[in-house]
Formats: structure tokens, sequence, C-alpha cells
């Protein structure tokens, strides 16, 4: 088929095919990079927190407890988790300061020099009474774990002491000392100056998710400290149940916690998939808002490419009697409308390429958001030449079956 033909007759249709290819190229340019923002925020939801079988841990808090002598402080904690290992179906608990993905938690900063005028990192501080990896099932990149002798019960309103070691996070390891193939062994101070506390690092965890789970590798930066504390008037507590028996072992533990102590209790509980759930709710409502956009922009290009294929079948319809007449057989007229729309849907595929680059740029300039890969324009082309074929095969097959007769009649 000679294109010439079909140059003439869109040169004397210019705004037509200029809204059409317009249309193919803003929707294409918001396409791209809307997928591109989709597929990054299922990447941050899909994040690991670095514990294993999420769905069987909860955690609990406590208040309203009147604060007595540090010794009787600690007797009721351990009485606490002692109630709650009693019932039935729990696996384990630890009196913990804070949870990943909890939006609740306290931050420090650590240094490899009391002599530094500032910090090194900001981390995400994990004090707990009992190791952690094993309630958690946290994997040990190098290193161990706390021994029971490192664990530290410590009177926070007069004691100024803080354990000797600390168990850190793979990205925080590779923040401190970049060059090293193991950190085990070395010193880290908390803080500056010479009040900073030194630890010495005895293990390292693959990963283990911030309270806050930001995005990126400071998402990951945590340590986890071997303290009991007293002189806190909130205890929050991790549990783990036994697999399948988390909501009935959450009622239990409640009902168990308020029979035992001799004052009301304020217990708030709440599982780890609650906590994920709210933590990645923007990001999922985002997701869901971009796909909502992107089927909308492709419902709006296809009925703007079927509309001016439609008006031009309307007024085209002597032209294709008259052709028709000629000896041009049905696919002729066909292969003629859908190669006239693959050209259009080509500039402004050509254009919208162009587009989803520069927006794409401003994104990265304005919302620290990675280079657009190039597949995502691959992909989006031949999805609108698709949709183009799709949107225009009805205006097109209509056209076909006009007989010669009937066009040519006088009107």
């Amino acid at each position: 088929m000679e294109i010439r033909p079909i140059l003439s007759a869109l040169m004397r249709s210019k705004t037509g095919a200029i809204l059409v290819a317009l249309q193919v190229a803003i929707s294409l340019a918001i396409l791209a990079n809307a997928v591109y923002i989709v597929q990054l925020r299922m990447e941050v939801v899909a994040r690991p927190s670095g514990l294993t079988e999420e769905n069987d841990l909860f955690s609990i808090n406590l208040s309203n407890r009147k604060l007595a002598e540090h010794a009787e402080q600690i007797a009721t904690q351990k009485q606490d988790e002692a109630t709650i290992r009693g019932v039935a179906g729990v696996k384990g608990v630890t009196r913990v300061s804070q949870t990943p993905l909890s939006w609740s938690g306290s931050t420090t900063g650590v240094s490899l020099d009391r002599k530094q005028a500032a910090t090194s990192a900001n981390v995400s501080m994990y004090i707990t009474s009992e190791s952690l990896m094993k309630l958690w099932g946290i994997k040990l990149a190098d290193g161990r774990d706390f021994n029971q002798g490192e664990f530290r019960e410590i009177d926070t309103s007069t004691s100024k002491e803080f354990p000797d070691v600390v168990i850190i996070t793979k990205a925080l390891a590779e923040k401190l000392f970049p060059d090293q193939a193991s950190v085990v062994g070395k010193t880290i101070y908390f803080g500056t100056g010479d009040d900073a506390y030194a630890t010495r690092i005895i293990g390292v965890l693959e990963r283990l998710q911030t309270h806050a789970a930001q995005i990126g590798a400071k998402g990951e930066i945590s340590v986890i400290l071997p303290i009991r504390m007293s002189n806190d008037p909130y205890s929050k507590y991790s549990i783990r149940a036994e697999p399948g028996q988390r909501d009935r072992v959450m009622k239990d533990v409640e009902a168990a916690l308020r029979k035992s102590s001799a004052t009301p209790l304020i217990i708030n509980m709440r599982t780890l998939e609650e906590d994920r759930t709210r933590r990645y709710r923007a990001d999922n409502g985002l997701a869901w808002m971009l796909i909502a956009v992107c089927v909308l922009l492709l419902l709006v290009t296809a009925s703007g490419i079927v509309g001016i294929s439609s008006l031009w079948v309307t007024q085209r319809r002597k032209h294709i009697g008259v052709r028709r007449a000629l000896g041009a057989r049905r696919i002729d007229i066909l292969r003629y409308f859908v190669t006239e729309n693959v050209m259009i849907t080509s500039i402004g595929i050509f254009c919208g390429t162009a587009l989803a680059i520069a927006l794409n740029q401003l994104l990265v300039s304005k919302l620290e958001l990675t280079k657009l890969p190039v597949q995502y324009l691959l992909v989006g082309s031949v999805i609108f030449w698709i949709l183009g074929i799709i949107a225009v095969a009805g205006p097109a097959a209509r056209a076909a079956a006009i007989s010669p007769a009937t066009a040519t009649r006088s009107t």
C-alpha cells in the first residue's frame, strides 16, 4: 500500500490527527512514569522486615502501672513475661522497646570516635531483655547472639551504665565500615564527646527494618542492645504464637494479664501484620490511584481513536465508495485505516517517549526518583500500538463494509 494517499488524507484532516497523536504522547509519558512509580512502591511494600513468620507475631503494650523501686519494677516485668509464657500457644516472649514497622520507637546517633563533631549514623534502637534473634527469627550475617551474662538490668533514673556489646545490621556495618569484610570486634560509640558510650560489635544481622521502615538503606539502620530497664511507665512485649493460633492467643494473653494484675491495666495489642498494613497504607493507596489513572488514560485514548476514526469514516464515505467501485477490496479499506492509525500512533509514541524522559528527569530532581528504565518505554509503546489497532478495528470494519452503490449516492 502506498503511504502517499494516506499522508495526503491526513494533511486534509490535520486537527484530528494532531489531537490523537498528542493524546497518545501525553498518555504514554504519564503511563510509563506512573507504572514505574507503582513498581517502586510495590517493591517497597514487599521488602522483608528481617523477621520470619510475621503472621505469628504480635505486640502488647501495658500502661497505668505506678512506678516502684527498681527491683520491684524488674520483678513485675519478669512476672508479666512468666504470665504470658504460661498461656497455651505462646512460643516466646520478650520485653522490647519497639517493633519493626510500628512507627513508634526511638533513634540515637552512633559514631566511630568520641572526637567527632557529629555522629556517623542515626540508628533505630531496639532494647530487649532477651534474645530477639530467637524470638523474631532474625538471621546472622556474621558474629553471634548475646549470651545471658551480657544482658544488663539498668535503673535509668540513677545509673549511667551501658551494655558493653551491641548487635548491628549489615546496612549499618556497610555505612560505618564500607571497606571492611568483617566488623565483629570493632568499637562504636553512642553519641559523641567524653560522655559517649563505647560498645563492641559482636554480631551483624542480615537485616532488621527500623520502626519507621524508611525507604532505602536507612530503613535497615538498626541496633539491638541487651538491656532490661526500669523507670518506664510503659511495658512493651513482643510475643510469638504457635502457627495458626495468634488470634486466640492474643485474647488469652490479655485475659491472663488482667487477672494477674492487682490494679486495672490499659492494654493495647497489635499484630505485626497490622503494623505492616498501616505502614504501607499510603504506598498501597498511591499505587492503586496510579493504576486507576493508567486505566482511565488507556480508555480515554482508545475512545479518542475510535471517535476520530468514526468521524473520518463518515466524512470519507464517498471516497471509500469510489475506491470500492474501482476494485478496492474490503481488506484494502481495512488496511488503509489501520495503517493510517499506526502512523498517527507512531508519531504520538515518538513524541511521548521524549515527553516521558523529560517528565522522569523532573521527578528525579524533585522527588529523588531513579532514572526510568528503557523497558517501560518499550512496553508502553507496544501497548499503545496494540491499543490503536484494536480501537480503530471497529470503525475500519464499518468502512470496509460500505457498499459502492450506497457510498456514491448523492445526498
